[in-house]
């Protein structure tokens, strides 16, 4: 029977440029929603967009094929509203999913766990809903082809207006809704769109009984989403936090205590950045880092010059202007958001310039020479590419004085030959001929410091001799206790090619290889009982 409403063609392409948007929002939401679980590396996007093409080339072929077989443009319809429906509960229960998923995977799997539990979370939570949506298209070209005169155009229009709305999900999700409202609510509003639009349609129909029923059951399931998924903790199990909130690249919360403030980008594993209310070390990798100033010389220059490439909220800047009286330090954080909540609950010091950029596109973008450069932009398996190649490092130490050092924060300590550390030292032995590494007691962290300086050590060592403070003296005998010369081997990164994420994968599966490894015997032996007994 033919609907009224269908022979407005304009209908029938606004149905399009909204599945359209609908499928990249959802596309942008789910890599937001695996981030803290599978991290936001390569690896994980790769998944999302396998994961959607094939969902979405099922969905064509079926569409195609249900449109022949059954021009019911009720039925078309009745798809894109349980694809609402179901795009709306992803808050409420994707952590959940994949959590699941996770804990059930985590006893059948050797090795690739993050590859293999992040696709099949990503094909549980995801491809139903943009397998409805990817009948859109071949279903609307049965509805709008009226003769092949005008077939080419009609199509045409379609696939354009698709195109559009794909162009418009893509850049509201990330430079509106979610840094906005969150990516919770983000998926309400997209869902919200589609329960509209399938409204419209079916209400413009009025008189079957059944179809108004339809709406109003999806109705109430959208409203009942609404009100369990509304906020922006789908992806946090922390409550009575300080601040929880979404930039364009983080999820973010502070939390604190007695004694610390805490920063976390709930990205695998938590702690991003610490504050320590007694103004004292932090127990972490900042204290080993503060052997670099140390190294190029603190207690014999006027004026200490420091950058620090991924200044987070300024816990190494901070513990440097506490601890040493000459620093001059500049920051560069790509997160303008963790910017501010650095000045808001991290008491950054207002000395501190922070740029908000890239920090190898600033580099490329400046000409001055600095004693100490830091380089902190790693993230579990979120290494940038182009941070860990040969041409950064020497983009480095052409900004370095001739004297000058450069400390990374390696985050991933691996085992086995060629892991990631051992691919980013041996590069950087390519642009430095002095490195030193030493590893951060209680933490997979490894602290390396390079330069071209031959007595950058016998500089360390005068300068501690110099240093009055007791704490920062006995944290620096701890690490010259622990620190060892670094022998290269014949790994090297490249901009053409570095395999970081892969690197990456493999030593967190490593890691939590070795944490499950007592779960996984309480398995073998008593089964899934004997694990819930654990916990009870």
């Amino acid at each position: 029977m033919e609907r009224r409403i269908l022979k407005n063609k304009w209908y029938l392409y606004l149905t399009e440029f909204f599945a359209g948007m609908s499928v990249m929002a959802v596309e942008l939401g789910a890599s937001r929603l695996l981030a803290p679980y599978f991290s936001s590396s390569q690896i994980v996007w790769t998944i999302i967009i396998g994961t959607i093409m094939i969902a979405m080339a099922l969905g064509n072929l079926y569409g195609g094929k249900k449109a022949d077989k059954d021009p019911n443009p009720d039925k078309l319809y009745g798809r894109i509203l349980i694809a609402a429906i179901w795009i709306a509960a992803i808050p409420v229960v994707g952590k959940y999913l994949i959590i699941g998923i996770s804990g059930l995977l985590i006893f059948a799997v050797n090795s690739n766990f993050l590859v293999i539990a992040g696709f099949v979370a990503c094909m549980i939570i995801f491809v139903f809903p943009l397998f409805l949506l990817g009948t859109v298209t071949p279903s609307l070209v049965k509805f709008t082809v009226d003769s092949l005169d005008d077939s080419g155009s009609i199509v045409g229009k379609l696939n354009a207006s698709n195109t559009i709305g794909s162009i418009i999900g893509t850049f509201v999700p990330t430079f509106i809704s979610i840094p906005a409202v969150g990516t919770s609510v983000s998926f309400l509003i997209f869902a919200g769109i589609l329960l509209l639009l399938c409204a419209v349609y079916f209400v413009s129909n009025a008189g079957n009984f059944f179809k108004a029923g339809k709406v109003s059951v999806s109705l109430v399931l959208f409203l009942i989403c609404c009100i369990l998924g509304h906020d922006n903790s789908f992806a946090f199990w922390q409550s009575n936090l300080t601040y929880e909130g979404e930039s364009i690249y983080n999820y973010l919360q502070v939390y604190e205590d007695d004694k610390d403030v805490v920063l976390s980008t709930n990205v695998l594993f938590g702690v991003q950045s610490v504050y320590r209310k007694e103004k004292g070390l932090t127990g972490m990798y900042y204290d080993y880092a503060m052997a670099a100033p140390f190294m190029a010389g603190v207690h014999e220059k006027p004026q200490l010059d420091i950058l620090i490439l991924g200044n987070g909220t300024g816990t190494f800047a901070t513990q440097c202007m506490r601890y040493f009286d000459n620093p001059n330090i500049e920051g560069v954080e790509i997160d303008e958001k963790i910017t501010e909540l650095a000045e808001q609950y991290f008491e950054l010091p207002k000395s501190v310039h922070v740029t908000c950029y890239d920090g190898r596109a600033y580099l490329n973008a400046i000409d001055r020479k600095y004693d100490v450069i830091m380089v902190d932009a790693y993230q579990d398996i979120t290494i940038p590419f182009q941070m860990s190649s040969v041409e950064f490092f020497e983009l480095v130490r052409a900004h370095l004085t001739d004297d000058g050092v450069m400390v990374v924060n390696m985050n991933m300590r691996g085992k086995e030959e060629g892991n990631i550390n051992q691919y980013l030292a041996d590069t950087i032995s390519h642009a430095f001929s002095e490195i030193y590494t030493v590893d951060v007691q209680s933490s997979t962290n490894r602290e390396l410091f390079a330069s071209n300086n031959p007595k950058m050590m016998e500089r360390f060592s005068s300068n501690v001799v110099q240093e009055t403070n007791d704490e920062l003296s006995q944290m620096m005998q701890l690490l010259s206790e622990n620190l060892s010369a670094y022998h290269p081997g014949n790994y090297c990164m490249t901009d053409d090619r570095a395999p970081v994420e892969l690197l990456g994968m493999k030593v967190i599966d490593d890691l939590i290889m070795d944490e499950v490894t007592y779960y996984r015997g309480i398995y073998e032996e008593g089964g899934l009982s004997a694990i819930f007994d654990l916990f009870l």
